[in-house]
């Protein structure tokens, strides 16, 4: 109520300032809040579709998947490599005779044709030499690239077997590519799980497509909740030195809509590292179609038993329109 002794100017001058009093303490309060769901909404949208953007950028790389156009699994011997008939490895661009790789045990050595290696072909970036190449078993990534024009070439080494792997950075995948296809974006399916460690880490045998099995370790297991029921998960973990874990799973998806054999879904590890209890948010719209979805040519794992869940999980990449 206006008191009757202040002058009017008096009163509303006090009014003002009430009020401006009061603006400034909402306008606090607010920025103490939390944001808004729907921006938060956003941000998750964001993070997800440059997720997207980066995996479809992996997979256009030289080197990507997209450029694998081989796999030779070499003899015991002499194992010619060359674009020419008389080679027992046909490459599908370069020189009549690229090299020799000979394999004798469990050793790869790399040897020169008769006529000597070409001027530009490279063994990690250097002139090309006698040598005997690095092969372990299952992991691709120590292994000495060999290069020539747009070609890639490397040994592999799966259980007894070796063989040569080829990429072009030009391949018809590559140069003929159209896209990926995607479910659309569904927050429900991105579920924060329950983390057991195994101690000791637990070791299982993974079959792959090529008829071969190898020993991975098992960290532990997430278990989630999902279409209100609980779920439990096992990933493998490809490298001590990073912080990833890497479960290979099946939903009833692959029957219509995904990739028949199985999808790849990446992490970092729990809140409190692998071997204590804690958190880990599985993201099932980054699942993604392993390496053989999109050639014939590479040596996928299929998923463990316990890793193949009886429903459905309608997000993450779907079939690719390329594929065999």
């Amino acid at each position: 109520m206006r008191p009757k002794d202040l002058p009017s100017a008096l009163y509303f001058v006090m009014r003002f300032r009430y009020r401006l009093v009061c603006m400034i303490f909402i306008a606090l309060l607010l920025a103490l809040l939390p944001p808004p769901v729907a921006s938060q909404d956003t941000s998750w949208q964001k993070d997800n579709a440059t997720w997207r953007a980066e995996h479809t950028k992996d997979l256009l790389k030289p080197d990507g998947w997209l450029s694998l156009v081989g796999l030779e699994w070499l003899q015991l011997g002499d194992n010619t490599v060359g674009v020419a008939a008389d080679n027992k490895i046909r490459l599908p661009k370069g020189p009549a005779h690229l090299a020799v790789l000979h394999l004798e045990g469990e050793t790869v050595a790399l040897n020169p044709p008769s006529e000597g290696f070409p001027q530009d072909f490279l063994v990690a970036g250097a002139r090309a030499k006698p040598q005997s190449l690095r092969a372990e078993p299952n992991n691709d990534k120590v292994a000495p690239r060999m290069t020539i024009g747009t070609l890639n070439l490397y040994v592999i080494r799966r259980e007894a077997r070796f063989a040569l792997r080829i990429k072009d950075g030009q391949s018809p995948s590559i140069t003929g590519f159209r896209g990926l296809k995607w479910y659309p974006p569904d927050e429900t399916y991105r579920v924060m799980a329950k983390w057991i460690p195994y101690t000791p880490f637990k070791t299982i045998t993974l079959a792959t497509l090529v008829g071969t099995n190898y020993d991975q370790p098992v960290p532990g297991a997430a278990e989630f909740a999902l279409l209100g029921k609980t779920w439990r998960l096992e990933p493998v973990l490809e490298d001590p030195a990073v912080a990833k874990l890497f479960f290979i799973l099946r939903d009833t998806t692959s029957a219509t809509t995904t990739y028949g054999a199985c999808r790849f879904l990446y992490t970092g590890f729990p809140t409190n590292g692998l071997d204590k209890p804690g958190e880990l948010v599985l993201d099932f719209n980054r699942l993604e179609n392993p390496p053989c979805a999109y050639t014939p040519f590479s040596t996928c794992p299929l998923p463990p038993p316990g890793n193949r869940l009886p429903i459905a999980l309608p997000v993450g990449e779907q079939r690719y329109h390329g594929a065999n």
